[in-house]
């Protein structure tokens, strides 16, 4: 079979694509056919080291979507032939995997295999986001980040199912239709700190109730100063870089500021079911919809990865092995 490969060449690095020993699952385990595979910017972290720590892994991907093609000993609740998603299950860069079975859940006959590896992370997280570590209520107005990006997109969607208001951010004017199309109410254009000002006007001069913001230390400060008293600020995204050091005690207003830790919403097989089902229900019934931004051949990924970087694609890139 072939897979993507990370090679170190001097100071930097290279992806392949190219032929590679066929995986083995061992007990509990399965090895799937994949058949779809989400673009995360944790893919590009496998690339460009910039998550620090281990994590470089021989063949990046963490999502995906296939077919149980074979099974190790003591597998219970699957069988071969069922189609299958996941999320963190690494090496996902290939035409095979090994996967877990605590890390599967079942695709639904309606929901094909395309949207089902583009929902499974950034649906995850936005869930996690606007249902857990910050539920929000109706009448509460949210500032989104890269509003147009995959993840943004299915944020925006489900604020608005539950009742919120949504504050979308993009970098440009060729994105405000597409974070309008997922439901925003205003839309901001800034590039760096310059919104705050905007989205406190937007939310009648209070600020807003919570700020969703992955997009890296450039827009830290102006978040903070979006922020009503008491409000909540939702920082995630590793791969651009932290706010650096902060002095709490210097903080101009009182605050709740949390880093969104994606395994404290699924931290159980039952809970990963459970939510993606969840994810899955609403994307049956119209409530969520996914849109997918570009497809590529696996063996481009590295250009997948390239103009997801650029910060110029909108929606889920898919890579097709």
């Amino acid at each position: 079979m072939k897979a993507v490969k990370v090679i170190p060449s001097g100071e930097s690095v290279v992806l392949t694509y190219e032929q590679v020993e066929p995986p083995v699952s061992g007990p509990h385990q399965v090895t799937v056919e994949v058949s779809a595979i989400g673009v995360n910017f944790m893919d590009l972290a496998a690339k460009t080291g910039a998550m620090g720590g281990n994590y470089r892994p021989d063949v990046p991907g963490v999502e995906g979507a296939g077919r149980i093609v074979a099974m190790g000993a003591e597998v219970t609740g699957f069988q071969i032939g069922d189609r299958v998603a996941w999320v963190f299950v690494r090496h996902s860069y290939a035409q095979q995997i090994v996967a877990d079975v605590d890390a599967l859940v079942k695709i639904p006959d309606d929901i094909d295999d395309h949207t089902a590896a583009a929902v499974m992370m950034q649906g995850l997280t936005a869930s996690h986001f606007a249902t857990c570590f910050y539920p929000v209520q109706p009448g509460d107005i949210a500032l989104v980040h890269a509003g147009a990006g995959g993840l943004g997109r299915l944020l925006t969607q489900i604020i608005k199912l539950r009742g919120g208001t949504v504050i979308s951010r993009v970098s440009s004017e060729a994105k405000i239709a597409v974070a309008k199309a997922a439901g925003a109410d205003h839309v901001i254009v800034s590039d760096n700190g310059t919104f705050a000002q905007e989205a406190i006007r937007l939310s009648a001069g209070e600020g807003v109730h919570v700020v969703y913001d992955g997009s890296g230390p450039a827009t830290f400060q102006g978040s903070l100063d979006a922020l009503r008293r008491a409000g909540t600020f939702c920082w995630y995204g590793p791969v651009l870089g932290g706010p650096g050091p902060i002095d709490i005690m210097s903080l101009p207003k009182s605050i709740k500021l949390g880093y969104a830790v994606f395994f404290d919403h699924i931290h159980t097989p039952d809970l990963l079911r459970e939510k993606a089902g969840q994810l899955f229900d609403w994307l049956r019934c119209g409530a969520l919809t996914i849109e997918i931004g570009g497809v590529y051949p696996l063996a481009d990924a590295d250009k997948a990865l390239t103009d997801l970087q650029s910060r110029k694609t909108t929606g889920k890139l898919i890579l097709i092995p």
